[in-house]
């Protein structure tokens, strides 16, 4: 298997220190939201965690790493949140809706990447961020960190994520991801026509192939096996990451998780005092 377990700064297929890196966050969502409505804000990124909106918590990790130099953000915001934003965007409504206004309005120039992140991953640290950075491979337009499940379990004890079994383990996907805006157009398209077809498995069945679907519900695709199917799914080089960072695949969508979110923070200004 390719994807490295750790950081892979320093190997042929990595350039960290020559890359340029943008972000766009995807702070968007349901105006009609019930977990952000029952507290009181527009949409879930603005929710409380710690006394403070959970993606001002992602803008400080981005800002942070010392690697993301300008920052998109796509939905409502907050006074504080405007100091590190570059440029806001609004909202259009829809997952990729979003995320092609917010890399267009970003206009990279060559050799520049775009990281593409979720407003609602809180317990996302700037070295995190460094560290998923600086590993993820330059010759690949589309990357996507995934996690283990024992490391979620490990960090999180008692959280509730959705995993897949592989024949490598059982992972999570990631709430981030690195995408090369040069190819967007290219790839976009495509991606919009699985996500249609996500909860039709006639449809999914079709575009992957019934070979790799019976491997993947059996336990029996690998990481690679998957991320070449991808790849010629989408017509562009994809990479799965496996980050040993937790946060990446934590997000707050659930009272539950708001508890959990709340309680790191506790235990880390106790550990901080002591």
């Amino acid at each position: 298997m390719s994807q490295p377990e750790q950081s892979t700064t320093g190997l042929p297929h990595t350039a960290a220190s020559a890359v340029r890196w943008s972000a766009v966050v995807l702070g968007g969502g349901d105006p009609g939201d019930p977990f952000a409505a029952a507290h009181g804000v527009k949409v879930k990124g603005l929710i409380p965690v710690a006394g403070q909106p959970m993606a001002l918590h992602v803008l400080r990790a981005l800002h942070g790493s010392g690697r993301v130099q300008r920052i998109a953000y796509v939905g409502p915001t907050t006074s504080d949140m405007d100091d590190l934003i570059a440029l806001r965007v609004t909202d259009h409504g829809t997952l990729l809706g979003n995320l092609e206004a917010g890399v267009e309005a970003l206009a990279a120039t060559a050799g520049e990447r775009v990281l593409v992140v979720t407003a609602d991953i809180p317990l996302l640290t700037a070295e995190q961020v460094r560290d998923v950075l600086d590993g993820a491979p330059i010759d690949a337009a589309l990357v996507y960190p995934v996690v283990r499940r024992e490391v979620c379990e490990a960090a999180y004890p008692g959280v509730k994520r959705t995993y897949a079994r592989l024949k490598d383990g059982t992972f999570t996907g990631g709430n981030l991801f690195m995408l090369d805006p040069a190819l967007i157009g290219q790839f976009l398209p495509r991606l919009r026509s699985v996500l249609a077809a996500r909860k039709a498995p006639l449809k999914l069945a079709a575009l992957i192939g019934p070979g790799i679907l019976l491997r993947l519900l059996t336990g029996q695709l690998t990481v690679a096996r998957l991320e070449a199917k991808v790849a010629a799914l989408l017509g562009v080089p994809v990479h799965a990451l496996i980050t040993p960072h937790a946060a990446v695949g934590t997000d707050v969508d659930k009272d539950e998780d708001l508890h959990l979110a709340e309680a790191h923070f506790v235990g880390q200004h106790t550990q901080a005092i002591r």
